[in-house]
């Protein structure tokens, strides 16, 4: 007698076999948390020394250039801070650089980060010449237009600087740092502007810019916004951004220079020769986290520094108001 048989029932084990590409996948993804991770451990760790490196020193005042060391320190980090600051996004030494307000006065710290910033934007962009303007066709479709009108805007932002009150630039600069980190981080993602890319809109740009870094040393806001709403790569960002910057702090200089030579004093020089050593490797640091940053992480960085600087220029502008109401 015959015994009937079960057919063999196949076994798919396609399931059960992990996918090569699937896992080499996986261990690629794995690398990057690892690597974004190291990336913001390396930035956090840099602040945490500085601020180690400030409580330490001591407080003695007129120690160097009528400041104390644990001062003279502090402007030297907050340098090197807006060396990486700059290095990362191409804009916003000065606007980071704003907190030695918190420590000088703003005729001796407005021309001390104008030409500090020039150094820091002449180092970044040579690092990154590939992206800047390399003909007269390309620097008029890029910052041209900007730096005409930064040009004339410049000489009314440097008669503002010698004609209002300290207490007041600090309000007004702290509330623009404020304003641009909130819009910043609200801005819809998905909003561009139309139709205003031409000429006339980057020299009325420039110009506006021109008027705020006169008296505050940060002439690339108005055309970090401009450049923003338009949706531009950061490659173009910078292309336009960066030259507008080095031109527009480079003139204002020369017309301090001109008009107000006596705000270049020996404190002047002496700052300068102390802080402009930690440029270089600020503005380092900053190209090699925004060649392995991605565009979120960038901006955030980059909103949130611009959000600090300003709330500590608003508490120091309001800070006797605020006493007075306790």
């Amino acid at each position: 007698m015959r015994i009937a048989t079960q057919p063999e029932i196949p076994i798919i084990v396609a399931d059960i076999v992990p996918n090569r590409s699937t896992v080499h996948a996986g261990r690629t993804k794995q690398k990057t948390v690892a690597s974004r991770g190291a990336l913001w451990l390396l930035p956090t760790a840099v602040v945490l020394t500085l601020v180690t490196l400030i409580a330490a020193c001591p407080a003695t005042p007129n120690a160097i250039a009528g400041l104390s060391v644990r001062q003279l320190v502090s402007i030297e980090a907050i340098v090197f801070l807006s060396g990486v600051m700059s290095g990362l996004s191409g804009f916003g030494f000065s606007a980071i650089g704003a907190a030695s307000l918190l420590i000088i006065q703003p005729i001796l710290q407005v021309p001390l980060f104008q030409a500090l910033s020039t150094g820091n934007q002449l180092l970044s962009a040579e690092q990154l010449r590939k992206d800047m303007p390399t003909s007269l066709k390309d620097l008029w479709a890029g910052p041209g237009p900007c730096m005409l009108g930064g040009a004339a805007g410049v000489p009314i932002g440097i008669w503002l600087l010698s004609h209002l009150p300290a207490s007041r630039l600090m309000l007004v600069f702290g509330t623009l740092l404020t304003i641009y980190a909130v819009y910043s981080v609200f801005k819809p993602s998905s909003f561009k502007l139309r139709g205003f890319s031409g000429p006339a809109s980057g020299a009325t740009v420039g110009f506006l810019g021109g008027v705020i870094g006169g008296f505050t040393a940060f002439p690339g806001a108005a055309v970090v916004v401009w450049t923003g709403l338009r949706g531009l790569p950061k490659e173009r960002h910078r292309a336009i951004v960066q030259p507008y910057i080095i031109l527009s702090q480079i003139y204002s200089l020369v017309l301090v220079a001109t008009l107000h030579p006596d705000y270049l004093t020996h404190q002047f020089w002496l700052l300068m020769a102390i802080s402009a050593p930690a440029v270089v490797p600020g503005t380092l640091t900053g190209l090699v986290i925004y060649r392995r940053m991605s565009d979120v992480n960038f901006k955030r960085v980059s909103y949130m520094l611009l959000g600090i600087a300003g709330a500590s220029l608003l508490a120091k502008a309001c800070g006797p108001f605020i006493r007075s109401l306790f």
